[in-house]
């Protein structure tokens, strides 16, 4: 465990040093925005797909700054939607990690436009991480938008989730939601990491399949 923790607590240092430099700061205007992109941002948060990410590709031999700016982008598209699952229209919750939610701080209009703005901060960093060649970068944005987006990924588990509401469940349609909402962007960072490392097609497969699962066991056990 000791190896373990002294990993995670490398990965947490890492990507907030990432995210602090590429987030806009507190006193940019327009103030009121950005102080509510670092609120949700710097809320203290496991930072499990980045962890899954640097796990991955430094197992095919990829060095850190290769692999920052990416794990970096995978925490702002699943920060930005966490905050819109916790809006009014979702979830409406009004603590996240202890604190409160980033529309309760700030305000629905400002939370909106908070995730609107990590979503394509995520994107940005990846299309000028000058680490990757532009091969690299096209093939992690296209994958990490079919994570994030529609029909296989995160945003459709969450309408699927939506759908549910107030109905009985297969078993088979819960995993298919969770797979989704919480696996599709689990799947995409172990994946994003072994690209990044240069994995073959056979082992890219295997990463995904096996984080996949993983994403499923995180939401069960959540």
């Amino acid at each position: 465990m000791a190896a373990l923790d002294k990993f995670l607590s490398g990965v947490n240092r890492e990507i907030d040093e990432a995210l602090d430099a590429l987030a806009p700061r507190e006193d940019t205007p327009p103030v009121k925005l950005h102080q509510a992109i670092r609120w949700s941002l710097f809320a203290g948060g496991k930072r499990l797909r980045p962890a899954i990410l640097f796990a991955s590709g430094q197992t095919f031999g990829a060095t850190m700054k290769s692999l920052s700016r990416s794990a970096a982008a995978i925490e702002m598209i699943h920060t930005y939607s966490l905050i819109h699952d916790d809006l009014p229209a979702m979830d409406d919750d009004d603590l996240r990690r202890g604190k409160a939610t980033c529309h309760k701080q700030f305000g629905e209009a400002t939370a909106i436009l908070a995730g609107d703005v990590l979503q394509t901060l995520a994107f940005k960093a990846i299309a000028e991480d000058e680490s990757l060649s532009a091969e690299i970068r096209i093939k992690l944005i296209a994958m990490i938008a079919d994570a994030a987006g529609t029909p296989r990924g995160m945003v459709s588990g969450q309408q699927l989730d939506l759908d549910a509401e107030g109905r009985e469940l297969t078993v088979d349609e819960l995993e298919q939601i969770h797979r989704q909402k919480t696996g599709a962007l689990i799947a995409a960072a172990a994946a994003a990491g072994a690209i990044i490392g240069g994995a073959t097609a056979g082992q890219l497969g295997a990463i995904a399949e096996y984080a996949s699962n993983l994403g499923l066991l995180f939401q069960i056990t959540d």
